[in-house]
């Protein structure tokens, strides 16, 4: 007697096949492969019949269905009968339960690689409806506005001022570090260099325009794109996964009246105070190099930065912060709305709004360099 599951083969005079179960059948030990039956039968040229014999089969699990399914299906294929009275009763009850309900044609596809130009096409189409999405999007938005103008959009101020706490008070720690750290590094870089010439007092120039133009309002929007607008999509994305936001169109509410015109408002009115904090603290960071590294006095630090900077500078940055602002709520608000109806797609959806956020404020950087010089602002 095996104390493991195996097989050996009988050869009838009558063109029977015999199986015959040796030991233990197990998942965890192991089992034979129905290829060992498929080899027999195709060097004996069996054809009338396969019958088993159990007698030496002391235990077994579902490894012996897994196996006699197999079986089944190549005597199926070979056109040879399979008699299962040599087997266990309970394993005749299983196979006969598992064979009831035959498996539906066409239900295991194979799934053949794509071609490369059957994966462009899919990437082109799936960007063209994503644009299609995007655009209704803007345009429904625009619509929404358009009713806040004429003081008919419908929305709860004491969402609209909640959103302004979480976009404004609470954001202000993580501003203060990155804004900081930025004014430190635009110092160190460029007292590395100016030191050499013995211009170390144009770090405060450096560092005030490059914040109050771009840095303090880029820096900004990156953070609340990757604080703000991930939380908006998530948001959103689960009142979508729960059916809230089927629920207010069900009650006759607008889900971007109710849901995304607050949050695009909130942004838009923290963004630029925001960015100014911003600048503010960077130029502290560069004043701490300047002082520490420089040896500048701090009265003459923040005087060379006060001639350095204008209005237009401060104005400039102040406006690019808004337009960020509006566009991190956008991308996290348009994600929230395509967010699936699964819990995993509500993490996908709001790591797609911070990418989105991020591209979307690089681009308009680009777009606002570009027409600033034109306007020789």
């Amino acid at each position: 007697m095996s104390e493991r599951g195996g097989l050996s083969f009988i050869q009838a005079q009558d063109g029977t096949l015999v199986i015959r179960l040796l030991g233990a059948w197990s998942l965890k030990a192991g089992i034979p492969s129905a290829a060992d039956v498929q080899g027999k039968v195709a060097s004996t040229g069996i054809s009338r019949r396969v019958a088993f014999d159990s007698r030496e089969l002391t235990s077994w699990d579902s490894s012996v269905l897994t196996f006699l399914v197999e079986v089944s299906e190549l005597c199926r294929q070979r056109g040879i009968p399979m008699d299962r009275e040599g087997l266990p009763l309970g394993v005749q009850k299983l196979l006969a339960l598992a064979e009831a309900v035959p498996e539906r044609k066409g239900a295991r596809r194979d799934v053949a690689e794509a071609s490369f130009l059957e994966r462009i096409g899919t990437s082109t189409l799936g960007l063209a409806g994503s644009a299609k999405e995007m655009l209704a999007f803007l345009g429904d938005m625009t619509v929404t506005f358009l009713a806040l103008f004429r003081l008919k959009a419908h929305y709860r101020a004491s969402d609209l001022f909640l959103l302004i706490q979480q976009c404004g008070a609470q954001a202000l720690p993580i501003v203060t570090l990155i804004s900081f750290l930025v004014g430190v590094i635009l110092a160190f870089v460029g007292a590395v260099q100016l030191k050499q010439f013995g211009a170390q007092i144009y770090v405060a120039d450096l560092v005030g325009i490059a914040m109050m133009r771009e840095m303090g309002a880029m820096m900004t929007g990156i953070i609340m794109a990757g604080r703000t607008g991930a939380a908006f999509a998530a948001q959103i994305g689960t009142m979508k996964v729960t059916q809230e936001v089927d629920a207010l169109t069900t009650a006759g509410f607008s889900p971007l009246e109710f849901l995304v015109l607050p949050r695009v408002m909130a942004l838009i009115a923290m963004m630029p105070l925001l960015c100014l904090y911003a600048n503010f603290v960077g130029v502290i960071g560069g004043a701490v190099i300047g002082v520490g590294m420089l040896d500048l006095s701090w009265t003459t630090y923040f005087n060379e930065t006060a001639n350095a900077i204008s209005l237009t500078d401060i104005s400039g940055g102040v406006f690019k912060a808004s337009v960020y602002g509006v566009l991190i709520a956008l991308s996290g608000c348009l994600r929230g709305l395509q967010c699936g109806n699964s819990s995993s797609a509500v993490g996908d959806a709001a790591t797609s709004a911070v990418v989105t956020g991020i591209v979307a404020i690089v681009m308009a950087c680009g777009i606002f360099a570009v027409v600033f010089y034109i306007l020789g602002i």
